[in-house]
């Protein structure tokens, strides 16, 4: 059976946003599982995810304080349906980052991470599927602001497809 993720980071409540749009929570509210790269900034909006997701992974960013650092992890791992998930909020600049990240994480297949708000889909030498959903509050210098959905099915990552947010 496959299984649905809506794959987030940088979405700063309530700093440059007061809430998350509709159609995130829409998102979050139909997956089999969410994963947060980091940034949330407040706790309650940590609190409002662990209440609407099935099952939450995140970790924390540098924009999170002591509460979410007590809360959350630096990493997070996870395997769903044969599928090796690590999570982290930064890996530094761009360049060089596929072989950076294939050192940092040699046992993993997906690595989800955030901070650059900028949306990133990229396959390492080693083949380590890079994943950066963009923020769904801040779009900084991209033309939307953006999260990701994917499917895992069968013990492999079958589809990721960046999704722009729409202004409600």
């Amino acid at each position: 059976m496959p299984l649905n993720l809506v794959l987030l980071a940088d979405t700063h409540v309530p700093k440059r946003a007061r809430s998350l749009p509709g159609q995130v929570w829409d998102a979050v509210d139909r997956a089999d599982a969410v994963f947060h790269a980091g940034d949330w900034v407040e706790a309650a909006l940590l609190d409002e995810f662990e209440r609407r997701s099935r099952r939450l992974l995140g970790v924390f960013g540098n924009n999170d304080g002591p509460e979410l650092r007590r809360r959350l992890p630096a990493t997070a791992t996870a395997v769903l349906d044969g599928v090796r998930f690590a999570m982290v909020h930064e890996t530094g600049q761009a360049k060089g980052r596929e072989q950076r990240c294939d050192a940092l994480f040699p046992d993993a297949d997906v690595l989800v991470f955030g901070h650059s708000h900028i949306p990133w889909d990229t396959v390492s030498p080693n083949g380590l599927r890079l994943l950066n959903p963009g923020s769904p509050t801040d779009r900084r210098r991209q033309p939307a602001c953006t999260f990701m959905e994917a499917v895992v099915d069968g013990g492999r990552l079958a589809e990721v497809r960046l999704v722009e947010v729409r202004r409600d």
